[in-house]
């Protein structure tokens, strides 16, 4: 009898094992059974890759255009960049060669006038707008370097310093043309701008202008200023004496 019961009790253990290690086995394989969202993920996006092939092509290589366009847009504009600024030097050393203003005009005008054509967008042909303004006004082409200071200022009229410079060359430039107003308009803006560049000079030549229409009051004023406002200012000498 008591060996039944061992025997009884044996096979009960075995077979608790045996309905554990089942349990087990059970548990494992529906976690085995469960996708991770990781899994799950690359699935959908591998599934929607399939679905929509043809577009995602097209995506890439949209893209891929996209990329190749930028790169050749780049490099054309370097292009341009160089062979503009290239151009402006050629020009500028053939008018130094002519060493005369009239014969260095005659033989750059139309170098620099394809430089505008070519290159209008390049900083080299930006700036090429304020040294053939120069050029012709030194040739004493007063109205063709007034047309080019104005379409140099229109280029540069969102850079206080180099719009300074722009309006006292068209100031002065003015005065050369007789047109006075004109001038005085132009030096005004330098006095009433933000930019300290060049005003002590607008702010003497606005004093000649008025003292130029015997207007004594207003121009005495101004040289006031320049006495008490530029301290540094080379036209304080000349100031202080019309004070006196």
């Amino acid at each position: 009898m008591k060996v039944g019961y061992i025997f009884f009790g044996l096979s009960f253990k075995k077979e608790l094992k045996k309905m554990s290690e089942q349990k087990v086995s059970n548990e494992r394989k529906k976690e085995l059974e469960q996708i991770d969202p990781f899994q799950a993920g690359l699935l959908k996006a591998i599934a929607y890759a399939k679905e929509y092939k043809k577009q995602l092509l097209l995506m890439v290589g949209a893209f891929v255009l996209v990329a190749v366009v930028f790169t050749s847009v780049m490099y054309s504009f370097q292009k341009s960049e160089k062979t503009a600024a290239t151009l402006v030097t050629q020009a500028l050393t053939k008018y130094d060669q002519a060493n005369d203003p009239q014969k260095g005009y005659l033989e750059t005008e139309n170098d620099f006038k394809t430089i505008f054509a070519d290159y209008p967008n390049t900083a080299a042909g930006k700036q090429a707008l304020i040294q053939f303004a120069k050029i012709s006004y030194d040739a004493l082409k007063f109205d063709q370097s007034y047309k080019y200071y104005q379409k140099a200022l229109e280029v540069f009229k969102n850079e206080a310093l180099m719009e300074n410079f722009i309006l006292s060359s068209l100031g002065t430039t003015c005065i050369a043309r007789k047109d006075f107003d004109g001038a005085r308009k132009y030096f005004i803006q330098i006095k009433k701008g933000q930019s300290e560049l060049l005003k002590d000079e607008a702010q003497f030549v606005l004093a000649m202008l008025y003292e130029a229409e015997n207007n004594e009051t207003e121009s005495k004023k101004i040289y006031k200023e320049i006495v008490a406002e530029y301290a540094n200012s080379m036209y304080i000498p000349i100031a202080q004496s019309k004070i006196n």
